[in-house]
């Protein structure tokens, strides 16, 4: 029985494009989760002057779209700018792979969120963003559906661990339903930092933990 995909497929599939981690990255994602089936992780180098992406990897668990699509939405980024980058649609990413099943289509858009996650991740933290709204208790709580919760790998929203969230002169005060010594507890914080501090308003967040 032949296999589902095309040749372009398979061959980045068994020879994905850069693969890997880039340490101290200048913007970063995490979209999906494994749990779910997909997830990928992008990395970027970003010029300051040029606004181009000099260097840009990727890391994937999943099936072979969801590996091929994050090796081809790479290459299609790498060199472009960060508007240039932004442009690039799932469409795009699944025709330059000679096309994907139809149940298969999530994987690029995937990918392509995966890559404007972490251009978003970028400009905010290099004070680049253009429409400057007041951080909300919904937009934290959105930005917290992309932490995982390691033990079961969905996300503190779905798993119901955020307990309270309070978003005040700066500060954004995040209760989470785990004991402080939890194996995963410094995990948690440091991700939830990370997803949150960026935020052009907030000076400060302060993770806490049931005990």
């Amino acid at each position: 029985m032949p296999l589902p995909y095309s040749e372009k497929v398979m061959e980045h599939f068994r020879n994905p494009r850069n693969v890997g981690r880039i340490e101290d990255p200048d913007g970063k994602s995490v979209e999906g989760s494994p749990a779910c089936g997909d997830m990928v992780a992008v990395y970027l180098k970003v010029d300051g002057d040029t606004q181009r992406i000099v260097d840009i990897k990727f890391e994937s668990y999943g099936c072979a779209s969801n590996i091929a699509t994050g090796s081809i939405i790479t290459e299609l980024a790498k060199g472009k700018t960060l508007e240039e980058a932004k442009a690039i649609s799932w469409q795009q990413a699944s025709e330059a792979l000679g096309g994907l099943p139809p149940i298969k289509t999530h994987c690029s858009v995937l990918a392509v969120d995966g890559l404007r996650a972490a251009i978003q991740n970028y400009e905010e933290r290099h004070g680049l963003v253009r429409e400057r709204v007041p951080t909300t208790v919904e937009e934290v709580r959105r930005r917290l559906k992309h932490v995982m919760n390691p033990v079961v790998g969905l996300d503190l929203v779905r798993t119901k661990l955020v307990q309270a969230i309070e978003v005040t002169d700066g500060t954004v005060r995040i209760a989470v339903d785990l004991p402080t010594d939890h194996q995963f507890a410094n995990t948690i914080r440091a991700d939830i930092v990370e997803k949150i501090e960026p935020l052009w308003d907030v000076e400060r967040v302060l993770v806490t933990f049931s005990d």
